[in-house]
């Protein structure tokens, strides 16, 4: 009995969540039209091996989605497909030890239309780094937070032309 659960979960867990969400292929810009009329609708993200609290699915979900939505604020419902590459980020003491500190993110973004049969419609690779925020918010901050944060910011500056916040203090990376 106990060989077959393992082998069960064995199975589970080789096709489970490390298989990219994403098409993948070579960047392919959104078309104008659709930059004005998208609205966000689900976002799926996939990833190899990451070395990230368990809540990192739930915090760069939450963050990207909404930053997007200050940025997707048509009505054609477009569906979003993220694979995160790479996570990096500034180990707590030596940020509180040096005082400065970087977080990084590496991924590729598909918009895809579910209304033309999951069509990919716009295809993006995204890296970013943000400062750890100096001493204090480097030994205390969202660190998960920050990045995904700037991630979403990056994904609408690429994909649509604009920021969709003005820059200052008053966002996780005060950009």
């Amino acid at each position: 009995m106990k060989s077959v659960f393992a082998a069960a979960a064995a199975v589970l867990l080789a096709t489970a969540a490390c298989a990219p969400v994403i098409q993948g292929g070579p960047p392919i810009d959104l078309p104008p039209g659709l930059q004005e009329t998208a609205q966000i609708g689900s976002i799926t993200m996939s990833s190899g091996w990451l070395n990230a609290e368990e809540d990192f699915y739930e915090t760069f979900s939450e963050e990207v989605r909404e930053e997007l939505g200050r940025c997707m604020y048509g009505t054609a419902p477009i569906d979003v497909r993220i694979h995160v590459d790479r996570l990096e980020r500034a180990s707590r003491l030596d940020t509180l030890f040096r005082g400065q500190g970087m977080h990084s993110l590496e991924g590729t973004v598909e918009f895809v239309d579910p209304s033309r049969g999951n069509l990919v419609v716009g295809r993006f690779p995204i890296a970013v780094a943000t400062t750890a925020g100096g001493r204090i918010a480097g030994l205390l901050g969202d660190r998960q937070m920050m990045v995904s944060e700037e991630f979403g910011r990056s994904v609408c500056e690429q994909a649509f032309g604009r920021n969709p916040r003005d820059r200052g203090p008053h966002n996780a990376t005060s950009g």
